[in-house]
C-alpha cells in the first residue's frame, strides 16, 4: 500500500476541464459534460457545475482494498458456470461497499465538494451522483441506466457513501451481463462518478430530449418529454410524460412558433427531495399538474435551440437530458450523448410492415419503432418474477429497468403501462430491435397471460394491441440509385402520426394531404357543435366533447389546435416542398358520425353527389365552422412557419362557386396569393374539365382526382359494389380524355397540374399516359411510390 500511495494520482477533475476526448479517464457522460462546460456555455447553453472522479481513482479504491484479482476471479467463475449472476453480482458488489477510501482520495472528493458549495453558496449543497463507465455511450451501445444514479446526497460523509455505491453498480447483474453480450472486458472497464449540483426540478419539471424523431429518424424535429420533479420518472419509464415536437429549420425564424406536436402526459406522480434516509421518494401529482403543460412554448423553443446547438457541435444526433430549476425558473442540461440507434441505420433502405385482418383493438399506447409481430403475452408484474417469462413471448409489464435487461433480450414484442418515447423500454427496445407499445395506463389489466396477440407499431405514433394473430407483410424499399424524373412524383397522405415514416423517400412534396382523415381521428368532433356547444341538445355528446376539450376556455380553439397541430406533422415531413392540403370533404353522413354532428347535418339520399366540397364553405349551415379550418390553416402557415401549405378546394362545382368560397377565405384571413398562399381546385367534376380555362382564372393550379371524375364522367357510383364495378375503370378512354383535357388547358395557362386519386397507385403503368398527357405531377401512396417512379422513367426515356 506503500508504494501505491507514493505514485502521483489524477483523482479528481472539474467539470470545466474536461473535453469529449476523454472518455477513458472520465467516461462518456462526464467527458461529454465537460465539453458542454467548456465548449458551449458561451452560446447559451447552461450547464450546472460539479466534478468527476477518474478512472485512476477507480482502480486505486481498487487496488487500495486488495479486490482486483477477487473481482477477476468471481467473474471467471461465473463465465465457466461454477457461480450464478446474482451469486456473483452480490459478492462482487460486496467487496466494494465492504471498502474503505484511501485517505488522499477522499480528502479530493471532500475538498472539491466543499468548493463546489461554496461557489453555489449552499453549505452541504445537494449534489447528483452518477455513474460514467468509460466504455459507455459508443456508437453500438447506449449503456442506458446500466450503472446507478444517486439524487440529493447532502454532506461530505453521504457523498463518500453514495460515491462508494456507484463504484458498486460497475457489478450489477444487468451491467454484467450487458457487458458480457457486447464483448467488453469486465476487467478493462472503469467507473468515474460525477458530482454535479442538483437543479431544483423536484419544485417544478425536468425529462428527456432528442435532436430527431426516436422512431424514423426523422432529422428535422426535437422531441421532448417533460414531467413534474425530478427526472428519473422519465427516464425509468413509471410515469407518461407531456410529448412535444419541434421543427428545427424554423427555429431561426423570428415571430414563427415552429412547435408541431404538444401531447399532454397524465404525469399521475412525481420524484420530490425526501429525507437523509430517503433522498427522494415519489408523490402523487394534483389534478392541476396532470391537467398542465410543464413547459411554455418559450421553454420549449430554448431547449429545441440548445439541441440544435448541442448536435452541431457534436456533429451527430444527440440524447440529452434537461431539468428546470424551481426556484430560479431557469433551464439546465444536465446529460448529452450520441444518439445509438438511427445513427446506425443504412439511411438508403427501409422496411415497412402492414397489418391485415386485424382483431379488436385491446389497448393503445405510443408506438416504439415501425415493425409488427404477432405472438404469446407473457405478464410479468415484478422484477422478482422475471425467470417465468417464456423465451419470444411478448413482455408485458408495468414499466421497465435496467434490472428487465435479461429478460428483454428474450422478448418477441414489449407492452408497458406507462412510459414515454424517451423511457427505458423505449430505448431498449430500439437497441434491440423490438417492436414496444409504451404508456397504454392498462395493459396489464386488459391483458393476460397465454393471450394470442398483434403488437403493431407500423400505423404511426399510435402503437396497437390486436386481439389474435393477424396478416403482417413487410417490404423493403431500397433507395439507392433512384434515377431523378422530370415529372415530380408526391406523396398521398393522411395521418400526422405516420407522415415521418416516409422522409426518407425522394418524394417532391404531399400531393394530397386529407384534412378530414385529421378531423375524424384527432379532433372527432364536428366543428359546429364546438361553435354552438352551450345549445346541443345530445347531453351525452356535450359530456364527451366536454371531457375532449378540457383545458380549452374557448371550445372552437380546441379545433384550430388540433387541426393545425396535424396538419403541421404533413407539411413539416416535406418542407420546404410544397405540402397541398385539401379542405374538408367529408359527405354528410360522414359528417353526422361526428361527436355532435347529427344535430348538424341533413339526411340526404345520395351523400356522394349531395352536400359536400366548395358549397359547404359559403353554406350557413357550416360556414363558421370552415371558418375553424381556415383559422387552422393560418395558424400553420403564419404562427408556425410552415408556407409550404397549399390549399386545395374540392367538389368545385361552378366558376361562381369558386368565387363565393375565395370570398369567404378572403374573410377569414387566407387571401390568394398574399404571403405566397396559392390556391389549387379539385378536378373531379366534368365542369371542371369544360371550363377548365374559366377555372384557372381563380385557382393556382389543378389535382385530378381520378376516383370522382370517373364517378362522374361514366355515371357509376363508386360506391356501388360488385353490381358496377366491372364499369368503374379510371383507364376508360372517355375519363382519359377528360384527363388529358385538362392537362392540355393547365399547361396552356401556366397552371400547375397534377392527379392525386387512386388511379396511378393502383394501376402504375397509368402513368405512362400521364407522362405522354404532360401532368406536371402524379401523386402516389408511399408503399407504391417507388414503382411509380420506375415507370415514370420508363415512359420519360421513350418520349
Amino acid at each position: 500500500m506503500d508504494e501505491i500511495a507514493m505514485k502521483p494520482r489524477d483523482l479528481v477533475r472539474k467539470f470545466e476541464d474536461l473535453k469529449r476526448g476523454d472518455v477513458a479517464l472520465v467516461g462518456g457522460k462526464n467527458s461529454s459534460l465537460g465539453e458542454m462546460i467548456s465548449a458551449l456555455e458561451s452560446k447559451g447553453v447552461a450547464v450546472p457545475g460539479g466534478f468527476a472522479t477518474t478512472s485512476e481513482a477507480y482502480w486505486y479504491y481498487v487496488d487500495f482494498n486488495g479486490i482486483r484479482g477477487k473481482i477477476a476471479d468471481l467473474v471467471s467463475e461465473w463465465q465457466e458456470g461454477k457461480l450464478s449472476l446474482p451469486e456473483t453480482g452480490h459478492m462482487v458488489r460486496s467487496l466494494f461497499l465492504r471498502g474503505s477510501w484511501p485517505a488522499d482520495a477522499a480528502d479530493a472528493i471532500k475538498k472539491s465538494y466543499r468548493e463546489l458549495s461554496a461557489k453555489s453558496g449552499v453549505a452541504n449543497l445537494g449534489v447528483a451522483v452518477r455513474s460514467s463507465a468509460t466504455a459507455e455511450d459508443l456508437p453500438d451501445a447506449s449503456f442506458a441506466g446500466q450503472q446507478e444514479t444517486y439524487l440529493n446526497i447532502s454532506g461530505e460523509n453521504a457523498l463518500l457513501d453514495a460515491c462508494r455505491r456507484c463504484y458498486a453498480s460497475l457489478f450489477t447483474d444487468r451491467a454484467i451481463s450487458y457487458r458480457q453480450n457486447k464483448g467488453f472486458d469486465h476487467m478493462c472497464v472503469a467507473l468515474s462518478i460525477g458530482v454535479q449540483r442538483m437543479v431544483r426540478s423536484d419544485l417544478s419539471g425536468s425529462g428527456v430530449m432528442f435532436s430527431l424523431d426516436t422512431e424514423s429518424g426523422f432529422d428535422k424535429v426535437v422531441l421532448i418529454n417533460a414531467a413534474w420533479g425530478l427526472g428519473e420518472n422519465v427516464v425509468q419509464g413509471t410515469v407518461n410524460p407531456d410529448e412535444y415536437q419541434v421543427f428545427k429549420p424554423l427555429l431561426d425564424k423570428p415571430d414563427v412558433v415552429p412547435i408541431l406536436q404538444k401531447k399532454r402526459g397524465d404525469k399521475s406522480i412525481k420524484m420530490v427531495y425526501g429525507d437523509k434516509h430517503m433522498p427522494t421518494r415519489n408523490v402523487p401529482t394534483s389534478k392541476a399538474e396532470r391537467a398542465a403543460f410543464v413547459l411554455t412554448n418559450s421553454e420549449i423553443l430554448q431547449l429545441a435551440r440548445w439541441a440544435c446547438t448541442i448536435e452541431s457541435h457534436y456533429g451527430c444526433p444527440m440524447d440529452m437530458e434537461w431539468a428546470k430549476d424551481g426556484i430560479s425558473g431557469e433551464l439546465f442540461l444536465v446529460q448529452a450523448r450520441p444518439e445509438t440507434v438511427h445513427s446506425r441505420r443504412d439511411a438508403a433502405v427501409f422496411k415497412t410492415y402492414k397489418v391485415a385482418n386485424k382483431g379488436r383493438v385491446l389497448t393503445t399506447g405510443r408506438s416504439i419503432g415501425d415493425a409488427a409481430i404477432s405472438g404469446r403475452i407473457c405478464l410479468i408484474e415484478s422484477a422478482k418474477d422475471i425467470d417465468k417469462f417464456i423465451d419470444n413471448s411478448i413482455l408485458v409489464t408495468e414499466s421497465t429497468d435496467p434490472d428487465w435487461m435479461p429478460v428483454m433480450k428474450r422478448a418477441a414484442a414489449i407492452i408497458t403501462d406507462h412510459g414515454g418515447r424517451t423511457s427505458h423500454a423505449a430505448i431498449v427496445s430500439r437497441e434491440l430491435g423490438l417492436p414496444c407499445v409504451v404508456g397504454t395506463s392498462n395493459a396489464t389489466f386488459v391483458l393476460h397471460t397465454g393471450q394470442d396477440v398483434t403488437v403493431s407499431c407500423a400505423e404511426g405514433d399510435t402503437g396497437f394491441v390486436y386481439d389474435g394473430i393477424a396478416d403482417i407483410s413487410s417490404q423493403t424499399i431500397d433507395l439507392t440509385n433512384l434515377p431523378t424524373v422530370h415529372t415530380s412524383v408526391m406523396l398521398n397522405l393522411a395521418d400526422p402520426a405516420s407522415a415521418y415514416r416516409w422522409w426518407r423517400l425522394p418524394a417532391d412534396g404531399i400531393g394530397l394531404a386529407r384534412m378530414e382523415f385529421v378531423v375524424s381521428n384527432a379532433i372527432r368532433v364536428h366543428p359546429m357543435a364546438l361553435v354552438h356547444y352551450d345549445t346541443l341538445r345530445d347531453e351525452n355528446a356535450k359530456k364527451e366533447i366536454a371531457t375532449l376539450t378540457a383545458g380549452y376556455d374557448h371550445k372552437p380553439d380546441y379545433f384550430v389546435d388540433k387541426l393545425s397541430h396535424g396538419l403541421a406533422s404533413l407539411c413539416a415531413a416535406v418542407y420546404p416542398k410544397p405540402a397541398i392540403i385539401r379542405m374538408s370533404d367529408f359527405k354528410t353522413n360522414e359528417y353526422a358520425n361526428l361527436l355532435g354532428g347529427a344535430e348538424f347535418e341533413p339526411k340526404e339520399e345520395n351523400p356522394m353527389i349531395g352536400f359536400r366540397g366548395a358549397s359547404r364553405y359559403y353554406s350557413p349551415l357550416y360556414r363558421e365552422g370552415f371558418a375553424l379550418e381556415c383559422a387552422a390553416i393560418r395558424r400553420l402557415r403564419d404562427e408556425m412557419g410552415l408556407v409550404n401549405a397549399v390549399v386545395m378546394i374540392p367538389f368545385c362545382r361552378t366558376v361562381n362557386e369558386a368565387k363565393k368560397v375565395l370570398a369567404v377565405m378572403a374573410e377569414n384571413g387566407l387571401v390568394r396569393g398574399e404571403k405566397g398562399l396559392q390556391v389549387y381546385v379539385m378536378c373531379e367534376i366534368p365542369s371542371n374539365v369544360i371550363l377548365a380555362e374559366r377555372f384557372t382564372e381563380h385557382f393556382d393550379g389543378f389535382s385530378i382526382g381520378s376516383n370522382d371524375l370517373t364517378q362522374l364522367t361514366l355515371g357509376v357510383d363508386r360506391d356501388s359494389g360488385e353490381l358496377l364495378s366491372d364499369l368503374f375503370d379510371e383507364q376508360d378512354e372517355a375519363v382519359k380524355w377528360m384527363i388529358a383535357r385538362v392537362i392540355h388547358v393547365a399547361r396552356k395557362k401556366g397552371r400547375k397540374i397534377g392527379i392525386c386519386g387512386q388511379a396511378p397507385s393502383d394501376h402504375p403503368e397509368f402513368a405512362r399516359f400521364l407522362v405522354e398527357a404532360g401532368i406536371d405531377s402524379i401523386s402516389v401512396t408511399p408503399d407504391s411510390f417507388v414503382a411509380v417512379k420506375r415507370h415514370v422513367v420508363e415512359s420519360e426515356k421513350k418520349e
